[in-house]
């Protein structure tokens, strides 16, 4: 044991932070509550290290974490728990104060520190998030409009592919200015559209009733959509330019996976960084990552194999990703979606999980081993026509 190794527990609340230092013998040192102003947490910083703290620990919670980890990180080792981890460990939980059983655990080497990526991938990862916050407002905001405009009669969307293509947007802005004469909407509407349903259907579906107030609220979603919009696309592009910046190399070797662009490769890097020091293997990141099945298994019986919970913004953009892949042609993906959905009749919302957990283990390779995307069907496709030239070579000869 090393006597001169000093922990400390923080249990920490939004407007409180209970610290306890206790010394290598399992004797509480020093306890003391503080406030969660900057101030007073760089004076609980300058007294954890006047008593020679070395190693601290915290529970995660929400996110009044962060700002204590920001203070504490330059001064000591530290590390994030999962308070889920934390109540599974044995021992006295219900007559001790939280802060003290944290640093017992620390002190005892029974508690395994959260991932936190270092500053800029963190940075990046704010980013990333907005940009999944202001998809669901633009979500929300669309749905909103369509629902304020089919109270007027006006039903372009039942005939459009989706209510986010051009002509349902160029029509929708005339509308917001205050042109509702369906003679001159129409002209907002492609042609091929107007073609496939009649031009008489089109024009009855474009006529409505809006009165002042109607136009009132369909140009405030306009509006409030034209914002979400320039927003989530400016934090795209800071987030672009922080992957080109930091990370080329790795930013551009993402991109060689099917299905992975612009988009998916910065989120990727965002939520994982590009040190896969942390994952010891491919499938402890994809634990993490909430894309492994769960081993609830008794008496033989598997009650549960649904997937765990992990990081859900990861998780979303690997789905994504996936149905992309499992479309593009002459690759991995498509040919293994093809074969378990078609041929072996398998559900294929459970085969896009699926193919998610096999592009995470690819990332976790790429990242580690430094290389690009190796498609195994195409490398197969290829040993199988050299290994056919090769026969008819040897035909020739023979002949």
């Amino acid at each position: 044991m090393n006597r001169n190794r000093t922990v400390a527990g923080l249990d920490v609340h939004k407007d409180s932070i209970y610290l306890c230092i206790m010394g290598h013998d399992e004797t509480i040192i020093f306890e003391k509550t503080y406030g969660v102003l900057t101030p007073e947490l760089r004076q609980m910083c300058n007294d954890m290290v006047d008593r020679g703290v070395s190693e601290a620990a915290m529970e995660s919670t929400a996110v009044y974490w962060v700002p204590v980890w920001n203070e504490l990180c330059e001064s000591m080792e530290l590390k994030l728990v999962n308070p889920y981890f934390i109540r599974q460990l044995p021992g006295r939980k219900s007559d001790v104060r939280d802060a003290q059983w944290i640093a017992e655990c620390l002190l005892k080497n029974l508690i395994k520190g959260s991932f936190v990526p270092e500053p800029i991938v963190q940075d990046m990862r704010k980013l990333n998030r907005r940009i999944f916050d202001l998809q669901e407002d633009l979500t929300y905001y669309s749905n909103k409009l369509d629902a304020a405009l089919q109270r007027c009669g006006f039903r372009l969307s039942n005939y459009v592919a989706k209510i986010t293509g051009k002509s349902y947007r160029k029509a929708v802005e005339s509308i917001a200015s205050g042109v509702t004469d369906p003679d001159e909407l129409i002209k907002c509407v492609h042609g091929r559209i107007i073609n496939k349903h009649g031009r008489e259907t089109m024009l009855a579906a474009m006529t409505g009733s809006f009165s002042t107030t109607d136009i009132t609220i369909i140009r405030q979603y306009w509006e409030l959509l034209a914002i979400y919009t320039r927003q989530s696309e400016e934090c795209q592009s800071k987030l672009t330019a922080l992957c080109e910046a930091h990370f080329p190399t790795e930013y551009k070797r993402l991109q060689t996976i099917p299905g992975v662009k612009e988009r998916a490769a910065t989120a990727i890097i965002a939520e994982t960084g590009v040190d896969m020091k942390m994952f010891a293997t491919a499938a402890s990141l994809v634990g993490w990552c909430g894309l492994k099945p769960r081993n609830d298994v008794s008496n033989g019986r598997y009650k549960s194999r649904k997937i765990t919970h992990g990081n859900k913004y990861l998780r979303k953009i690997l789905i994504e990703i996936s149905w992309t892949a499992s479309r593009t042609r002459n690759c991995f993906f498509s040919n293994f979606s093809y074969i378990q959905v078609t041929q072996k009749h398998k559900s294929k919302m459970k085969i896009q999980v699926a193919i998610a957990r096999k592009i995470l283990v690819a990332v976790w390779h790429m990242l580690s081993k430094q290389e690009d995307f190796i498609d195994l069907y195409l490398k197969r496709l290829e040993e199988q026509r050299l290994m056919e030239e090769k026969i008819k070579q040897l035909e020739s000869k023979m002949a």
